[in-house]
């Protein structure tokens, strides 16, 4: 699978300390091994954001969570955010996915 990672992204991963930004870098190399690994999780998304084929997901590291859609028609891995929890409650996955 091929991994894109959202510009907006890029920039939250860019703004995470060192050790935890060379984390992230390794976990999203190996979505593209293993898009589904065990500590990761499907979410829900409202009916009128879903994407025929495509599967949102969330993998946690730690206290952060890495907010990552699988498109298997295409075989393309997409990282949408890096957020910490908490605060963070997904409360933005509707903008986030309504962007798409």
């Amino acid at each position: 699978m091929r991994l894109w990672i959202e510009p907006a992204a890029l920039k939250e991963i860019a703004t995470l300390p060192g050790h935890l930004r060379q984390r992230v870098r390794r976990v999203a190399a190996d979505l593209q091994k293993t898009p589904r690994p065990p500590n990761s999780r499907t979410l829900s998304v409202p009916a009128e954001l879903q994407i025929d084929g495509v599967e949102a997901r969330r993998l946690r590291l730690d206290s952060w969570r890495i907010l990552y859609l699988i498109d298997a028609e295409l075989s393309i891995i997409t990282i949408i955010a890096v957020r910490k929890r908490p605060p963070y409650n997904y409360d933005d996955l509707q903008e986030l996915l309504s962007k798409r």
